[in-house]
């Protein structure tokens, strides 16, 4: 695309998307957590996608945030903003190019994943009076009723023990969508 044509769609698009766009950092070997935290702290509007993982943890079985795409993150950059500093910022490698040009990623990419980052409130993924099923545990392969949140790591549920409704609390990680 010439500079002629791209600068022809730029102006049909609405200003608030013109205005900043995000684009996809490379970061060092295991530090796209250090590269994020960096960022922040400089004022810039990062966003790493993560999921949780069980993991075994000095022989334990816990549950662990980790990035959905390790070594990368997002950033947001305003057309005005200075590329410079991320060059030196702890963490960063590069900002990922084509063509020796960082190649903007699309809004809604980025809308789609903040809707799906288990950092998102729980709340938007289950409903009061949505029927789920336990996966793991002693009610493994049980239906029950989400009733709330009980902090960020579980939830109340409502199901049918000895013929009586009851309320137990079992971690968020072992249900999912009936």
């Amino acid at each position: 695309m010439s500079i002629h044509s791209a600068s022809a769609v730029q102006a049909t698009l609405p200003e608030s998307l013109t205005a900043s766009a995000w684009y996809l950092v490379q970061c060092k070997a295991n530090q796209d957590e250090r590269a994020e935290i960096n960022l922040d702290n400089q004022g810039y509007t990062c966003f790493r996608p993560t999921h949780r993982r069980e993991r075994d943890l000095q022989g334990r079985r816990k549950i662990v945030r980790e990035s959905l795409f390790p070594g990368y993150l997002f950033i947001q950059l305003g057309s005005g903003e200075s590329w410079a500093p991320l060059r030196s910022t702890r963490g960063v490698l590069r900002i990922v190019s084509f063509g020796g040009k960082p190649l903007p990623v699309g809004n809604d990419l980025i809308a789609r994943l903040h809707e799906h980052d288990s950092g998102a409130p729980v709340e938007a993924r289950f409903a009061c009076g949505e029927r789920v099923r336990i996966n793991e545990g002693p009610f493994a392969d049980v239906e029950a009723i989400f009733l709330a949140m009980e902090g960020e790591q579980r939830v109340l549920l409502l199901m049918t023990l000895l013929q009586r409704e009851q309320r137990v609390s079992v971690p968020l990680v072992d249900i999912s969508k009936h």
